[in-house]
């Protein structure tokens, strides 16, 4: 049965109950607590209880009708069904996330910017650059209106506008993009990590890109391993999901021991949670 089968019973004339809005909300879930219980699910690498856990609370917050729920739950299974490669669901989500922000007339909020960049990320995910451009554009203007220049948000957003750019062959932009990313990331300690991240993405740019050389790949190459090897950096989930992220391209570009070795601790940081 879809979701939107669902039939509702407002209130009953014997017991004098009614609702006043029919679309209201009977209820609400707590967010927290969903968000809470999917990072514990994520530091094991439980994805098949992330999936059931997102899917229990995204047909409780549709039953409650609480629409802010269910977009929170939503925008969380954009990066779920990203990561397990779940194009069909990835896409209804992306649909669902854009029609929850209308229904709630939230189309110029941060918390909705950030929903756009998920949705845009994960339509680029599955090979649609140019339908996540718009998305893209939405999110920058409302995080410029309302963000400092330094949030850390910024960085998520060049970072990913930028992987966009070289699917579709703006390579001197994405780089810029890069820059910019790096640039926010890097000022704050809890952004090192996401450093990392752009650093091996500047490389796989400027494998592509014939006015960029070798020497320019390795400088990359090099910067993203010693973030990743700072003993400083707090060892949990994150860092493991980090790790196993950064070990392909380190395969990729022929580094095969280092891969081995990220590889080998994100399993350990895993196991510890």
């Amino acid at each position: 049965m879809e979701l939107d089968d669902l039939k509702f019973n407002f209130g009953c004339a014997s017991c004098g109950y009614k609702h006043q809005d029919p679309e209201g909300p009977i209820g609400r879930i707590s967010v927290q607590r969903v968000i809470e219980k999917l990072d514990e699910h994520f530091a094991c690498n439980d994805m098949a209880g992330a999936g059931r856990l997102l899917d229990y609370w995204r047909q409780e917050a549709f039953t409650l009708r609480d629409k802010q729920g269910e977009l929170s739950v939503v925008n969380e299974q954009l990066g779920y069904f990203r990561k397990i490669g779940n194009e069909e669901k990835a896409m209804e989500a992306v649909s669902r996330s854009l029609e929850l922000i209308e229904k709630l007339d939230a189309w110029d909020t941060v918390s909705s910017a950030t929903i756009f960049l998920n949705a845009a990320t994960t339509l680029k995910a599955f090979g649609r650059a140019e339908q996540a451009l718009p998305l893209y554009q939405n999110t920058l203007s409302i995080y410029k209106e309302n963000l400092p220049e330094d949030d850390l948000l910024f960085g998520g957003f060049y970072n990913n506008y930028a992987l966009t750019l070289v699917d579709l062959g703006r390579y001197q932009e994405a780089e810029d993009c890069y820059l910019s990313a790096l640039a926010v990331v890097l000022a704050e300690e809890k952004g090192r990590l996401d450093g990392a991240v752009t650093y091996l993405n500047m490389a796989h740019l400027y494998e592509l890109w014939e006015e960029r050389s070798d020497a320019d790949i390795t400088a990359c190459l090099e910067n993203g391993l010693e973030i990743l090897d700072d003993k400083t950096i707090e060892q949990n989930g994150y860092l493991a999901f980090v790790l196993s992220k950064c070990a392909p391209s380190y395969q990729h570009f022929g580094m095969e021991e280092v891969a081995r070795r990220l590889s080998k601790l994100s399993e350990e940081l895993y196991a510890r949670h």
